[in-house]
C-alpha cells in the first residue's frame, strides 16, 4: 500500500513539475528579443553615462500594422502611438513614469538603420522617429533631448494590447458623457463600464471623440486606464489563481518585444522582484511639460526651463521636486482636488505583481512630491497617482 501511494505521488510530482516546465518553457518563448537595437545605438561612450544602480525603461506603444494588425488600417511602416520614460531610482523607493507627446516637435538626429544606412538629422514630429529608425532611432532621440541614459526598452503592439486587457476580463473607465467614433468604433454610454480589449483599444487611442482632440489630454486617459487595469490585476484574485494568471502572462509575454537584458522570464522576475519594496505613494506618473509649438499650435513643444529640470533630476536620480492638483481629463471621472496618497487603494500592489510593466500604471488622482513646500520655486508637473477611484467627483 506505502508502495502504490509513493508511486502515485510520485507521478503526481513529475506531473506538475512537467506541466509547470512545459508553461515556462512556452512563457519564455514567448518573448521576443531585439537584439539589433544594441548594435544600432552604437558603443556605450557615445550616449549619456549611467547613473549607479538607477534604471530607465523606454516603454513604446507600436501602431504598426503588420500581422495580425493589419486589422487597424493598412498604414505602411509605424510610429511610437505611446511612449513613456520608466525611471527607477538606485534605491528602488520611488519610480516616475513620464508620458512623452507624440506631436512634440524635437530634433530627431542622425539613425543608423539595419541596411547601414545613416539617415539625416531633421526636426519633426516625436512619434516620426520610430517611424524612421524603428526603436533605436526612438531611443537615440530620447536620450537626445533628455541626456537620460536608457537601460532597457518594452515594446507593445495593438492586438497584444487587446489580449492583456481580454485575460483580466476586461477593465472598468468611467465616461461623464457618452462616446461615439466611427474611426475607433469606439461606441460607449457615459457612466461606469467595463471595456473589453477591442473597447479598450479604442479607448485609449481615440482622440478627437474625446476632449478637445489634443494628445495630452488622450495621455492623461491612457494613464487613467493603466491605473484602472493594475487595480483590475490586484483586486480580482488574478495573481493568486494559477488558471486566470497564466492566460495573463501568456498575453504578456507574447505582446513584448525587449531588449536582451528582459529577453527571459527570469530577467523580469528579476526587475519585478527589485521593486517589492516600493511604495505605491512613491511611484508618480506624470506628462512631460508642453504648450502649443511656436511654429503650430496644432503640435506641441516641450516648455522650458520646466522640460529641463525634471529631466535634470531624472537623470541625477533625484525626487522630482512638485507635482500640481489637476481634474481628469474629459470623458472621465473628475479627480477629486489636493493630495491624495498614493498607497490607499492599493496596498502592497507592487509587491504581488508577477511583472514591471502594469505596475507602473497610473490612475485619476494628484501626488505632491518629496519637495513640495520648500522655500525655492520649482517647476509643477501634471501627475497622477493609483488612489483615485475612476468614476470619483470631486
Amino acid at each position: 500500500m506505502v508502495f502504490w501511494l509513493s508511486l502515485g505521488l510520485g507521478a503526481m510530482l513529475l506531473l506538475a513539475v512537467g506541466t509547470v516546465w512545459i508553461g515556462y518553457t512556452k512563457l519564455n518563448g514567448n518573448i521576443h528579443a531585439d537584439t539589433m537595437t544594441d548594435r544600432l545605438l552604437g558603443p556605450s561612450s557615445s550616449r549619456p553615462t549611467e547613473v549607479g544602480s538607477a534604471e530607465n525603461i523606454l516603454v513604446i506603444g507600436s501602431d504598426s500594422r503588420a500581422g495580425a494588425n493589419a486589422a487597424y488600417g493598412s498604414t505602411i511602416g509605424a510610429r511610437s502611438d505611446t511612449t513613456i520614460l520608466l525611471h527607477l531610482g538606485r534605491d528602488r523607493r520611488r519610480a516616475v513614469a513620464v508620458s512623452l507627446p507624440r506631436d512634440a516637435m524635437v530634433s530627431v538626429p542622425a539613425c543608423e538603420l539595419p541596411s547601414g544606412r545613416i539617415t539625416a538629422p531633421y526636426q519633426g514630429m516625436f512619434n516620426s522617429a520610430y517611424e524612421q529608425g524603428g526603436t533605436a532611432c526612438t531611443i537615440r532621440t530620447v536620450e537626445a533631448l533628455t541626456d537620460i541614459r536608457i537601460d532597457h526598452f518594452v515594446v507593445v503592439d495593438f492586438v497584444g494590447f487587446k489580449k492583456m486587457v481580454d485575460a483580466v476580463g476586461g477593465v472598468e473607465v468611467c465616461l461623464s458623457q457618452p462616446v461615439a467614433d466611427k474611426d475607433s468604433g469606439l461606441d460607449l454610454p457615459a457612466g461606469r463600464q467595463t471595456l473589453d480589449g477591442e473597447q479598450a483599444l479604442g479607448y485609449v487611442r481615440v482622440r478627437y471623440a474625446l476632449g478637445d482632440g489634443s494628445d495630452t489630454q488622450r495621455m492623461s486617459r491612457q494613464q487613467d486606464f493603466l491605473s484602472s487595469l493594475v487595480e483590475k490585476v490586484d483586486s480580482s484574485g488574478v495573481l493568486l489563481n494559477p488558471t486566470r494568471l497564466y492566460p495573463l502572462l501568456d498575453a504578456a509575454t507574447s505582446s513584448l518585444t525587449v531588449d536582451p537584458g528582459l529577453d527571459s522570464l527570469s530577467k523580469l522576475y528579476d526587475l519585478m522582484s527589485s521593486l517589492s519594496n516600493l511604495p505605491a505613494s512613491q511611484v508618480t506618473f506624470l506628462t512631460a511639460p508642453r504648450e502649443p509649438y511656436v511654429n503650430d499650435r496644432n503640435r506641441d513643444q516641450l516648455k522650458q526651463p520646466d522640460a529641463d529640470e525634471l529631466f535634470r533630476q531624472l537623470r541625477n536620480d533625484e525626487p522630482v521636486t512638485t507635482v500640481t492638483p489637476t481634474a481628469a481629463s474629459p470623458g472621465t471621472g473628475a479627480a477629486s482636488p489636493g493630495t491624495v496618497n498614493a498607497g490607499a487603494s492599493l496596498p502592497g500592489f507592487a509587491e504581488r505583481l508577477p511583472f514591471a510593466l502594469p505596475a507602473a500604471a497610473p490612475a485619476s488622482g494628484n501626488v505632491a512630491g518629496t519637495a513640495a513646500g520648500t522655500a525655492s520655486p520649482a517647476p509643477t508637473y501634471t501627475g497622477r497617482t493609483a488612489a483615485q477611484d475612476v468614476c470619483a467627483t470631486p
